[in-house]
């Protein structure tokens, strides 16, 4: 009964409660192994149940909490030369991201969150592939459309991933320096959202309860980590970022 007076106090009934803590312990898994694609599970599953004004501030302090948790674990691996131009290019333009959350209504929202994820889904699927490492007016140039998806939506991982994984930096590079590039425009974009009024005692609360699982989920997949195929994995993840955006285009275009 104490769960379900919690699931409560949060805003959620006790299944959208349940389906929140399945969406946060998978995304928690995927983000521990590949290192992204939390963001595009938590925000397009929680969108099904709360508003995005609400998920997003949500995703964000949980996406900072697995970052912390995570990068002392792949330190040694991070490409800080192209991360310092991303996480400049990043903190330009979040605060414009910041601002477009606060005034969009929730449809259109959900709606631009859903056909970001599949784009960048498919592109992933498709096997863009650079044929060397980007220079320093790329990196700067992702990271300002990244900013701008990071303080909106928290999908701002895309045009980063595309940036490592596509380049011929190594599998344990790109997933060291996409972790700690999370974990600058998070933190960032938490404190720009608490400014905007975006983060309350209430959400708060609610990270809290989900942190327990989003941990447990990140861990799970660090664990993993090492012992599977990364592009077989790959696939899975992106399947099912597909599946869940779509069901969230579908829920936001039918009401």
């Amino acid at each position: 009964m104490a769960v379900w007076t919690e699931a409560e106090l949060l805003g959620l009934t006790p299944g959208s409660f349940v389906f929140a803590l399945a969406v946060l312990l998978v995304g928690g898994f995927v983000r521990g192994y590949s290192g992204f694609g939390a963001s595009m599970i938590w925000v397009t599953g929680l969108s099904l149940v709360v508003a995005p004004a609400v998920a997003v501030p949500t995703v964000l302090l949980l996406e900072v909490a697995a970052s912390i948790h995570l990068l002392p674990k792949v330190w040694r691996d991070v490409d800080w030369r192209s991360l310092a131009w991303l996480l400049a290019g990043a903190l330009i333009a979040t605060p414009l991201g910041i601002a477009i959350l606060a005034w969009v209504p929730a449809d259109p929202m959900r709606i631009g969150i859903a056909l970001i994820v599949i784009v960048a889904a498919v592109l992933i699927w498709r096997g863009f592939r650079l044929e060397k490492v980007p220079g320093r007016g790329t990196a700067l140039s992702t990271g300002l459309v990244s900013g701008v998806l990071n303080g909106a939506t928290t999908v701002g991982g895309p045009p980063v991933i595309l940036f490592f994984f596509s380049s011929p930096a190594g599998i344990a590079m790109s997933r060291a320096s996409v972790i700690a590039y999370f974990l600058g425009t998070d933190a960032a974009a938490s404190v720009m959202a608490a400014g905007h009024g975006l983060i309350d005692g209430v959400l708060l609360i609610r990270a809290a309860v989900f942190l327990p699982v989003v941990l447990l989920g990140v861990a799970l997949g660090h664990r993993k980590f090492v012992d599977t195929d990364p592009e077989t994995f790959r696939r899975m993840v992106l399947i099912l970022l597909m599946a869940l955006s779509a069901a969230g285009l579908a829920r936001a275009v039918l009401q």
